[in-house]
């Protein structure tokens, strides 16, 4: 029974037990259903959340602007974008094969050494470590490339590759760069400044320019560059360039270190930032100063030979007005020399009428060679060979002398001469031959534009250290508009056709120039036309001294009044003519024979040279100019033939010669007398100096002949 207890008690502690290992058994199990189930939940989640990250990931890996290529460990394509396949133009179904080696080859083919591409790669594998390479693609592209590698539980499971287009912004970094250089180079001035005119940037050429260096001007106001009457023009550049506003080659002046204003040309361009708001300005300035000089030289010669041209233009009227001036007045007292000389080859006249006659020959001549003696003065001024011969004189003297030769000139007229001299006015120093022909000139030009009944007033005074000589009349005076010219050559109050009065216009112009080479001037007043003029010459009293004229002038006197031959006599004296014109050769004996000479004649040098040798006359009277040989050629040979004939002792002395030519010029005379001549006389020769130079000549031994050319 006992037996039965016990075991009935353990079949129920046995049931128990099963009903509770049973029961925990369903709870274990319970518990895992409700682990399994929350384990699948929680894996569904997650593999969503994958799902979901990896179409964010896609997404991203699509949505960036880098083209994105992933490798394994080995280099084989494991992932890319779209970008990729757009950025190498590789097909897809390359790289969905995978194949490294396939995208290598096709993406190779953008580079011009496509080994060397590969075998970077390569070499970018081996080294395990991140990489970054700038690649520059044959068509021009730009990209970046990066890799980073992949470590999975710190093993290397791979590598990513980023390509960045950076074209546009490589190709703007070079422009950027040379654009600096530019800037850095140019020889402008470049500056940069903000809205409240301080310099932002300031390059070489600025620091050429305007002499201040960057460290000096960056952060310093534009205003030390502008000078103070020109600073409202920063005002009206900086409110164009608010508006956003360009300003082109706009000139203006600046202010250099040194002080110097410069010219210069402003080019003024806004600086915008990336919004397009204004925020500075970029300056060019470009010195134009040199330009401006160059500018201003062309605009002055360009006046010049405006005024040139315009001088021109008045030097021809004034020649053709000389030419046609010169013509009337030489041939005008020409007429009267033919007309008389015709009507004295009649043999008709006698008396009265042949003086009257010769009279009027004789005083038209005399007019000619007075025109030709003014022009010889004028053409020896302008060639500076003019040459005063100085000396102590009696101003009060000369002028009497110059106002005497003319009085019978005022009184047949019938013009009152009124003289006031003071004979204590000097001393002075001058050439008193050219100082009577300066008042010979005034006063016959205030004769003879002083009508019947009008008066001329000469005045002769010292006044402090000069001595003046004033000549006034009551004549028709000047126009106030001639007034300024009447001192130049060739220069008429009336150069027409109708006017009243003679002359060449060139009195005065010698009357000024002579004045001046005795240290003095000549000064001209005039109310106007009818109102007289009123001429002064101002001479100091120390006159400016200078060698003396060796020329030989013909006094006024000369070329004024009739001189009668001299007592001389040529007796026994025998001359040789020599003229290829046969009237100056006649001329010439008629005088030598009247004076007593013996007279032949040779019209060529060759023809000379042979009567010189047939029988040697006692003086030779030569011209110059002559066909085929001129006298010159006949001297050199004759003096040549002289000093051999010395050495041979057969000769004493040589034969004495003078020149007789037209050739009048200091210059010609020089020549003659350096040549062998031992005189010179101008054409038309006065008789009186003509048997002068003849009777010295003949009567004086040369025992040595002078060098030859």
């Amino acid at each position: 029974m006992a037996d039965r207890v016990e075991s009935e008690d353990e079949t129920k502690q046995l049931r128990s037990t099963v009903l509770q290992t049973a029961t925990t058994v369903l709870q274990i199990r319970q518990q895992a259903e409700q682990e399994i189930r929350r384990t699948n939940e929680i894996l569904e989640r997650r593999t969503r959340e994958l799902a979901q990250s990896l179409v964010i990931m896609r997404a991203t890996l699509e949505s960036t602007t880098d083209a994105i290529l992933v490798t394994d460990e080995k280099g084989q394509v494991t992932d890319f974008n779209e970008k990729y396949i757009d950025m190498w133009k590789i097909p897809r179904e390359v790289m969905e094969g995978g194949m490294a080696r396939e995208v290598r080859k096709f993406a190779s083919q953008n580079f011009a050494d496509p080994q060397r591409f590969i075998a970077r790669i390569d070499e970018i594998g081996a080294t395990g470590q991140e990489s970054f390479d700038l690649l520059e693609l044959k068509d021009g592209r730009v990209f970046e490339r990066y890799s980073k590698v992949l470590t999975v539980e710190g093993q290397g499971a791979g590598r990513v590759w980023s390509f960045r287009d950076v074209t546009e912004r490589y190709l703007a970094e070079i422009t950027s760069r040379r654009l600096a250089a530019i800037v850095a180079s140019s020889d402008d001035a470049i500056i940069g400044k903000d809205l409240n005119s301080i310099i932002t940037s300031w390059n070489f050429g600025a620091e050429r320019i305007f002499g201040y260096s960057a460290e000096e001007m960056i952060g310093t106001s534009i205003m030390r560059l502008i000078p103070l009457d020109r600073q409202e023009e920063e005002l009206e550049i900086l409110s164009h360039i608010r508006r956003g506003e360009r300003l082109d080659h706009f000139e203006t002046i600046r202010l250099a270190n040194d002080g110097r204003q410069l010219n210069v040309s402003i080019t003024v361009s806004p600086i915008k930032d990336s919004t397009g708001h204004v925020i500075g300005a970029s300056k060019v300035a470009r010195d134009i100063t040199e330009r401006k000089k160059t500018e201003e030289a062309m605009k002055k010669a360009m006046e010049e030979a405006k005024v040139a041209h315009s001088q021109a233009d008045r030097a021809n009227r004034m020649k053709d007005e000389f030419l046609a001036t010169l013509s009337h007045e030489l041939r005008t007292p020409l007429n009267a020399v033919l007309g008389w000389a015709n009507i004295l080859r009649l043999g008709k006249l006698q008396g009265e009428e042949l003086k009257q006659g010769l009279d009027t020959i004789e005083r038209n001549a005399r007019v000619q060679a007075q025109i030709i003696e003014d022009l010889l003065d004028m053409s020896r001024i302008i060639s500076g060979k003019i040459r005063l011969d100085v000396q102590r004189i009696d101003l009060p003297a000369v002028l009497n002398e110059s106002i005497e030769t003319l009085r019978a000139m005022s009184e047949a007229k019938g013009v009152r001469l009124q003289v006031v001299v003071d004979p204590f006015a000097g001393p002075i120093s001058g050439d008193p031959n050219r100082l009577q022909q300066v008042f010979w000139n005034l006063l016959n030009n205030a004769i003879k534009f002083t009508p019947k009944g009008g008066k001329v007033r000469v005045v002769l005074e010292r006044v402090n250290s000069h001595v003046e000589v004033s000549v006034t009349d009551t004549g028709e005076g000047i126009a106030p508009e001639f007034l300024p010219y009447i001192f130049d050559r060739f220069q008429q109050g009336d150069a027409s056709t109708t006017r009243r009065h003679g002359g060449l216009g060139l009195g005065l112009a010698i009357v000024k120039e002579l004045v001046g080479l005795h240290g003095g001037d000549v000064r001209v007043k005039s109310g106007g036309i009818g109102k007289g003029a009123a001429f002064t010459v101002h001479l100091p009293l120390v006159a400016v001294y200078s060698e003396p004229d060796k020329e030989l002038r013909h006094p006024l006197a000369v070329l004024r009044e009739n001189r009668p031959l001299p007592e001389v006599s040529l007796a026994n004296v025998h001359v040789l003519v020599v003229d290829d014109e046969i009237d100056g050769r006649n001329l010439v004996k008629r005088l030598l024979e009247m004076a007593g000479a013996g007279v032949s004649m040779a019209g060529s040098a060759s023809e000379a040279m042979e009567r010189i040798l047939a029988g040697r006359p006692d003086v030779l009277v030569c011209d110059i100019g002559m066909p085929g040989e001129d006298g010159y050629s006949l001297i050199r040979r004759l003096r040549v033939l002289e000093e051999r004939r010395v050495l041979e002792e057969r000769q004493e002395s040589v034969l004495p010669a003078v020149a007789l030519s037209a050739y009048a010029r200091s210059e010609d005379r020089t020549k003659a007398i350096r040549l062998g001549f031992q005189n010179h006389l101008a054409k038309p020769v006065e008789p009186a100096e003509l048997v002068a130079v003849v009777s010295s000549l003949a009567g004086r031994k040369v025992t040595t002949p002078p060098n030859a050319d």
